[in-house]
């Protein structure tokens, strides 16, 4: 299915879904690292970011539920060149799509991603939105401008547990 990611300052970036399917709009950030994906995803500290990986084959080893960084995932979506579908690794138990559609985590891949990184490292994080349903620019363009920046929310409160559990 096709994707559109699309940035306040009016950037587009042409793609495929990967994950749920749906809108999701955040502030774009990206991250460096070559494994870990499924810990970024559940850190709390990507709460309301979209995260880009910069490495370009995500998926590879799977998922498993001894890798979470936390009880769910906060990111409002994400973005990858390369979704692998064949995933192999003996603590694996699932796919990284599969995961990101039972987590209703929007994203995006085979798109640019060392532009969107080169885009966000010069002009700064940025609001966003990726979409598999609305596939048009400037409509999602407006809906970028209209998403909050992290400034002044309180993403403390949205991650913090009612009660102290062990992990």
């Amino acid at each position: 299915m096709k994707a559109l990611l699309v940035l306040e300052d009016g950037t587009v970036f042409k793609g495929h879904g990967y994950g749920a399917e749906g809108e999701t709009t955040g502030e774009v950030v990206f991250n460096t690292s070559m494994t870990g994906y499924q810990e970024i995803l559940t850190d709390p500290s990507y709460a309301g970011q979209i995260v880009t990986m910069t490495y370009p084959m995500i998926g590879n080893y799977g998922v498993n539920d001894e890798d979470n960084e936390s009880k769910a995932s906060h990111v409002k979506g994400f973005v990858v060149r390369e979704g692998v579908s064949d995933y192999s690794n003996y603590r694996a138990t699932g796919g990284l799509e599969d995961w990101l559609r039972k987590n209703n985590i929007v994203g995006i891949k085979e798109i640019d991603t060392r532009a969107l990184t080169k885009r966000i490292r010069t002009k700064g994080a940025m609001r966003g939105v990726i979409s598999t349903t609305d596939i048009s620019p400037e409509s999602l363009r407006e809906k970028a401008l209209e998403t909050p920046g992290l400034l002044g929310q309180n993403l403390v409160r949205q991650v913090t547990t009612e009660e102290a559990y062990t992990y």
